[in-house]
């Protein structure tokens, strides 16, 4: 069984307020992740066209300011 495995076994096994706790835990893990390759992504320039982009649409009145 590999690990990946024993684990699913193991989260199949929690009582309900367990599994709440774990899922609760689970989502705030993912989001960080997300956070952070998002960061990583803006400061290594994956956002420089979007941003010129969007910048452009504005000065030629295509888009308003939220």
């Amino acid at each position: 069984m590999s690990e990946v495995e024993a684990i699913e076994a193991r989260i199949r096994d929690l009582p309900p307020q367990e599994f709440a706790s774990l899922q609760a835990w689970f989502h705030d893990f993912e989001n960080t992740l997300w956070d952070q390759k998002i960061a990583a992504d803006f400061k290594a320039g994956k956002f420089e066209l979007m941003i010129e982009k969007a910048r452009a649409e504005f000065a030629q009145g295509k888009a308003k300011e939220l």
